[in-house]
């Protein structure tokens, strides 16, 4: 299959016509183009850093943290439960998960429209594991300027070694990941001495490789192709942008017409003289990890990581010229147009992201560590008893999600004499029990065929109780 597809002229000539013109081909795709991303100083990529640093200390340390005698995350998938520090969460919970889940996708809606895609520059897994190996390598290789070199000349023993060096402290870093993300599903401690001895299961060897594998692929290698072709989010987050969302941008009215000047010239001589404030330095496209040109405007390939701003505003100083060149603002803004921070859509985005973390919240603290699944005799509807009572058979399913052994009492409750076969149930901590249990009423005691009941089941010992609705059905005697 060609990778390249015709295409015609038909813009019209200065008389409105259409003239034929030659049939020219474009490039479906564009050959990569490996980067050479140049490191840079400044107050956001600080910022940026210590966010990073932040985010995989707590990766990688959160594991080997105990709460009591058991990790204090830990996602137990052969015992179905989910510890997360004091609280411990079940299978039957998992809408809290949905509820969760929802809440971050209005975070990021929100943070949309207020900033763009800074989520992407400050906090995004693949950005933060790119940024990790971009750092060890300018720490091996060098600068930008000398890794240029360096994969310009020949195989020589310090190539190969500092090669060799990088490529394995990468392949470390995406060992440790996996180690560590599958330590959030296995004690990490036991997981780190049956790893060497091949006592670890099949599972734990296969999930390590995996994450090893596209970790080092991912972060080392592919980069920013992840954020430019593989990232959803790169795709529809311009569907949020509007002209009062803070982006990265270049002030072009400011900047143009670009070029170089004599660093004697200040700024006012070099704007009598016909300068922009833009020297053309490039250093701003050096920087980018996605290695576009923010003079070009506004991409969907900015991972709005500043880097750019920071590269910008240090040539400005430099020059004697005022910072801002390259910096957070609005569409508006740039235009002249004053611009509104607090507008009807996000200040709608805020609002339900705070009431649906209210509501999650307290759905948390106020979850009852009971569960009970009611379930009636589908063979049979009823039974008439020799001794004139009507009897109904209901399986309960009775989940204990504390943290302790329950002795639970079983009662009923909506007809007149309504009794059960059995009133007590024990249940160890963190699991299930199921019971078969049979409800009988005098059949004096029904005056509809189908008739609510409630069953209540509540701990012995704890302030510990819950309540199911269920229809119990009979035969009207008249």
């Amino acid at each position: 299959m060609s990778d390249q597809i015709p295409t015609r002229d038909i813009t019209p000539d200065p008389v409105g016509h259409h003239a034929p013109q030659a049939t020219v081909t474009q490039e479906m795709y564009t050959r990569r183009r490996h980067l050479y991303v140049r490191e840079i100083k400044g107050i956001f990529q600080r910022l940026r850093r210590g966010t990073n640093w932040a985010l995989m200390l707590g990766f990688f340390l959160l594991p080997w943290l105990n709460w009591g005698d058991r990790p204090a995350i830990w996602f137990d998938l052969p015992g179905r439960e989910f510890h997360i520090f004091a609280a411990t969460f079940y299978p039957q919970e998992f809408i809290l998960l949905s509820w969760l889940l929802i809440i971050c996708a209005f975070g990021l809606f929100f943070i949309t429209v207020f900033a763009g895609r800074v989520w992407c520059g400050y906090t995004c897994p693949q950005s933060v594991w790119t940024f990790l190996y971009i750092w060890v390598e300018h720490r091996l290789e060098g600068s930008r300027n000398q890794r240029i070199k360096l994969d310009q000349q020949p195989m020589t023993t310090d190539k190969m070694r500092r090669k060799t060096a990088k490529h394995t402290i990468w392949l470390a870093i995406a060992l440790a990941t996996g180690v560590t993300f599958v330590g959030y599903f296995t004690p990490i401690r036991d997981l780190v001495v049956a790893l060497p001895t091949l006592d670890a299961s099949g599972w734990a060897y296969f999930w390590i490789g995996f994450f090893t594998v596209f970790t080092y692929l991912n972060a080392g290698w592919l980069r920013e192709q992840v954020c430019i072709y593989m990232c959803p989010y790169a795709r529809f987050q311009s569907v949020m942008f509007d002209a009062n969302t803070l982006i990265v941008s270049y002030d072009d009215t400011r900047g143009e017409p670009r070029g170089a000047r004599r660093k004697s010239l200040t700024h006012q001589e070099a704007r009598a003289a016909g300068h922009g404030d833009c020297i053309d330095c490039d250093l701003c496209v050096q920087v980018c990890p996605t290695g576009i040109d923010i003079r070009n405007g506004l991409q969907y390939e900015c991972i709005t990581c500043a880097a750019c701003i920071d590269a910008c505003d240090s040539v400005m100083d430099k020059m004697g010229y005022p910072r801002g060149l390259i910096r957070y603002t609005t569409e508006n803004a740039l235009k002249g147009k004053p611009s509104r921070i607090l507008r009807p859509r996000l200040l709608g985005y805020l609002a339900a992201l705070l009431v649906m973390i209210g509501v999650f919240a307290w759905a948390v603290a106020d979850r009852t560590p009971l569960g009970l699944d009611i379930e009636r005799e589908r063979s049979q509807l009823f039974q008439m008893t020799r001794d004139g009572q009507i009897s109904n058979v209901y399986t309960l399913t009775v989940r204990n999600l504390d943290n302790q052994d329950h002795d639970y009492r079983l009662s009923v409750s909506g007809l007149p004499g309504l009794t059960l076969d059995t009133d007590r149930v024990s249940v160890p901590a963190g699991e299930a029990r199921q019971l078969v249990v049979e409800a009988r009423v005098d059949a004096e005691a029904l005056t509809l065929p189908s008739q609510e009941i409630l069953m209540r089941l509540e701990a012995v010992n704890d302030d510990i109780s819950i309540e199911q609705e269920s229809r119990f059905l009979g035969e009207i005697r008249r």
